[in-house]
């Protein structure tokens, strides 16, 4: 299964990701360390392909895919 992380000191929440993903691996959620805004998630990374759009669509370079 893939490993899909997000780096959510560098995640904005504009959900490129959540936009691209062709799978909906991700959804915008509050996270408590970081409580005035939502953060991208990966709440399905079993149903990841890793076709990377994720990856390149997001602008801060937050998101990474690996095997």
């Amino acid at each position: 299964m893939p490993d899909v992380k997000v780096e959510w000191k560098k995640c904005n929440g504009d959900g490129v990701c959540v936009d691209v993903c062709p799978v909906e691996v991700f959804e915008l959620q509050e996270i408590p360390e970081y409580p005035d805004s939502k953060k991208s998630v990966p709440v399905r990374k079993e149903e990841c392909i890793q076709c990377i759009a994720c990856v390149t669509s997001c602008p801060t370079e937050a998101i990474t895919v690996e095997e």
